[in-house]
């Protein structure tokens, strides 16, 4: 049960942070604020963190983690499908985990900067290695002679960017419901890569899912 304590009161740490620093900017927050936000005193943040660096590549860190773990498991859901049914979840699951991490994305994005260079330098590896596995499903798609790839790389970082806007601008209540922005956006990045049914492809799998 301890154990389980300390991994919570750790999540609790990163969630708490992770708001201020998108409030407040990094360098405008302190560790004496993200504790009083969390309902801990300053000394117990450091049996979860060394520094306030450390806390913010734990949240940058961990952001990337999660974001790989949903696309994966989204990928791996997939039954039996061709390359483009596995790029097509992908896609779907990359675009909603930005719009409903929205915060934690644009820290990610905004703070790169913050962090000391070592850090810095483990957080984009592991962008690299989420960009590495689109690009292997955009490949796999092209290969099999289902998409047009012109760049496998640069449509990796248009389909970024899009989700980054995505997180930008979304806001639950609004005029389109989550899942239909999800289907605009997959539908977008099927038709840029000349996929022949990307309409139909994305209106099957939304009669699926529901």
């Amino acid at each position: 049960m301890a154990v389980r304590g300390e991994r919570n009161s750790a999540q609790m740490i990163r969630d708490e942070a992770a708001k201020l620093f998108f409030e407040r900017g990094y360098d405008a927050t302190t560790l004496r604020q993200v504790a009083a936000a969390a309902g801990l005193k300053v000394g117990s943040l450091y049996n979860h963190i060394s520094s306030k660096e450390d806390l913010l590549q734990q949240i940058m860190g961990g952001i990337i983690d999660d974001l790989m773990e949903q696309v994966r498991g989204a990928v791996s859901a997939v039954p039996a499908g061709d390359a483009v049914q596995l790029l097509q979840a992908a896609l779907s699951a990359h675009i909603m985990f930005h719009a409903e991490r929205a915060q934690q994305v644009f820290i990610g994005n905004a703070e790169l900067r913050s962090l000391p260079e070592a850090a810095r330098s483990q957080v984009i590896d592991k962008r690299g290695e989420y960009e590495a596995f689109l690009a292997e499903l955009v490949e796999a798609a092209g290969e099999a002679g289902l998409a047009n790839v012109i760049d496998a790389k640069i449509h990796v970082y248009s389909f970024v960017a899009q989700a980054t806007h995505v997180a930008g601008w979304y806001q639950p209540g609004g005029r389109l419901e989550l899942s239909e922005i999800v289907r605009i956006y997959t539908q977008l990045a099927l038709r840029e890569l000349n996929v022949v049914d990307a309409d139909q492809r994305v209106e099957r799998a939304l009669s699926v899912n529901l």
